[in-house]
């Protein structure tokens, strides 16, 4: 199965949905990860090019730890907007991967714009990926891709309808987000005094409570028609 994670900032994937890729890719699953935006305002001291591009090399050391490929659309740190352009590159995404799941940000997280944007433009641009007349660089899909939200950040308000044990992945999800050096190690603690190796543990132990596993993460799929399916596509 191709399964397509479109997060809004280098390190998103990893912290809300990390264990669950590394699963797919460990059952053979074909994984993609694709950034909507290029993470320049995440560094206190870094110009936006440099961290840019430190960011981009992080996000790629992340997905080759299982062995998943890196889609990086580019688009300003904090100023992603819903736009034509926006929307083809979102369907492009999705069709250069072949995308059968989506892993995307739940548009009523409100920790940042850009997680609420990616989500909702995720979600509103699968059914128009099987459409011949939205024409991009890739072929149309054959089948409309179904859509899960990823957990908030640190669980605020979302209340999964689906889990996934990551018990086994739950050091794998680490060692990606460790990856993500400029991040976990300077600009989160800075911004928020936010260390996110701590909150990656509390969340995925938290949702491995509640559906009786040791580390879990938590998804609400996207009910929508003609996108309904019975059982799961998760791993």
């Amino acid at each position: 199965m191709n399964v397509l994670a479109i997060c809004a900032h280098p390190d998103d994937a990893e912290i809300l949905c990390g264990g669950t890729l590394a699963k797919y890719a460990a059952r053979g699953d074909k994984v993609t990860i694709a950034i909507s935006t290029n993470g320049e305002v995440g560094s206190p001291t870094l110009s936006k090019p440099e961290i840019a591009e430190t960011r981009r090399q992080e996000a790629k050391a992340a997905a080759d730890l299982i062995g998943a490929d890196l889609i990086w659309l580019g688009y300003p740190d904090e100023f992603l907007f819903d736009t034509e352009k926006t929307r083809l590159d979102f369907i492009e995404a999705m069709r250069a991967s072949g995308a059968e799941v989506v892993l995307t940000h739940w548009p009523d997280d409100l920790y940042n714009p850009d997680h609420t944007l990616t989500g909702r433009i995720a979600n509103d641009v699968a059914i128009m990926t099987t459409v011949p007349n939205i024409v991009t660089a890739s072929p149309v899909l054959k089948k409309i891709p179904i859509v899960y939200f990823v957990d908030s950040m640190a669980g605020i308000g979302f209340q999964p309808d689906e889990y996934v044990d990551i018990t086994d992945y739950i050091d794998t999800k680490k060692r990606m987000l460790a990856a993500h050096e400029s991040q976990v190690g300077d600009w989160l603690q800075d911004q928020y005094g936010s260390n996110a190796m701590e909150m990656v543990e509390v969340t995925s132990r938290y949702r491995g409570i509640q559906c009786g596993v040791r580390y879990a993460e938590g998804f609400i799929r996207a009910k929508a028609y003609p996108r309904n399916i019975v059982g799961t596509l998760l791993p």
